[in-house]
C-alpha cells in the first residue's frame, strides 16, 4: 500500500510538520472514513488511538446529568486527543465524537506519543496545537457566559465554516442544541433570526452560510482570537 504524501494531505497540523516529522509519522498514518455520531474517543477509557480530520469535524462534549454540551470543536486545523496524550495522561473524561462525517487519518497513540519523546521540534508543534485549543475552549466559557444565543449561535457556524469546503453546513438542531446547551426551540428561533437577517439560510438538516461579515458582526471578540494564535504559531493555509 502506498504511503500518504504530506503535499496531498489536507490536515494543516500535519502539513506544517517538517519533513523529518512527517517522515516519522507517515508510516503509521491510516486513512479511514468517519461516521456521523461515531465515538472517537470515549469518557474514562483508554486512548488507544488519535485521528488527525482530513473532511469533516468532531466534537469534544461533557456529558452533564441533563444534557451534552460541546466544549470543543476539531477539524482539519488539528488532532483529536492531542490534550490527553501530551499531558501526560491516557484518559479524558470528555467525549469526542464526530458531528460531521469524513475522512481521518488514525494514528495509534503509542507510536505518537513515542515520536514526540524522540522528537523536539514536533513535541513543540503538536504543544502549540494544544495552547490554541485551550484558548478555543476559553472562549467558548466566554461566549456562554456573555452572549446572547443569537452570538453565540453565529460563533459556532463560523467555526464549522471553517472546517468545511463551500458554504454549506450538515447541521441537526439536535446538535446545534447541545453545542449551545440550550434546548431546541431555542435552536430554532435563533436560526429564524439569522436568516431573518441574510446571514444564513436553513433548509432541513443544512445551514447555508450568507454572509459571514454578518455573522461576524454578533460575535464581540469570541471569534478570531484562536484563530489567529493557530496562524502566528502553526501556520498552514
Amino acid at each position: 500500500m502506498s504511503q500518504t504524501q504530506q503535499a496531498t494531505i489536507n490536515n494543516r497540523l500535519l502539513r506544517a510538520l517538517t519533513p523529518d516529522d512527517f517522515a516519522r509519522l507517515q508510516p503509521h498514518l491510516e486513512p479511514m472514513t468517519s461516521q456521523l455520531r461515531e465515538e472517537l474517543i470515549g469518557a474514562g477509557e483508554p486512548i488507544k488511538e488519535l485521528y488527525f480530520p482530513e473532511t469533516g469535524f468532531a466534537s469534544i462534549v461533557i456529558d452533564g446529568l441533563a444534557q451534552k454540551i460541546e466544549v470543543g470543536l476539531i477539524g482539519r486545523e488539528g488532532l483529536v486527543g492531542a490534550a490527553p496524550l501530551l499531558l501526560g495522561t491516557d484518559s479524558t473524561p470528555q467525549r469526542s465524537f464526530v458531528q460531521m462525517s469524513g475522512t481521518l487519518m488514525r494514528i495509534d497513540a503509542s507510536v505518537l506519543r513515542a515520536a514526540a519523546l524522540e522528537s523536539a521540534s514536533l513535541h513543540t508543534i503538536l504543544l502549540r496545537y494544544i495552547h490554541t485549543h485551550m484558548i478555543q475552549a476559553s472562549l467558548t466559557i466566554y461566549a456562554h457566559a456573555a452572549l446572547n444565543l443569537e452570538a453565540r449561535l453565529a460563533r459556532w457556524l463560523l467555526m464549522c465554516h471553517d472546517r468545511v469546503d463551500g458554504d454549506e453546513l450538515v447541521l441537526t438542531h439536535e446538535f446545534l442544541s447541545m453545542m449551545l446547551g440550550v434546548h431546541r426551540a431555542g435552536v430554532t428561533l435563533a436560526l429564524q433570526n439569522l436568516e431573518g437577517a441574510g446571514r444564513i439560510k436553513g433548509r432541513r438538516k443544512r445551514i447555508q452560510i450568507l454572509d459571514r461579515d454578518k455573522l461576524l458582526q454578533l460575535v464581540d471578540g469570541s471569534y478570531g482570537v484562536a484563530e489567529a494564535e493557530y496562524a502566528r504559531l502553526i501556520g498552514g493555509a
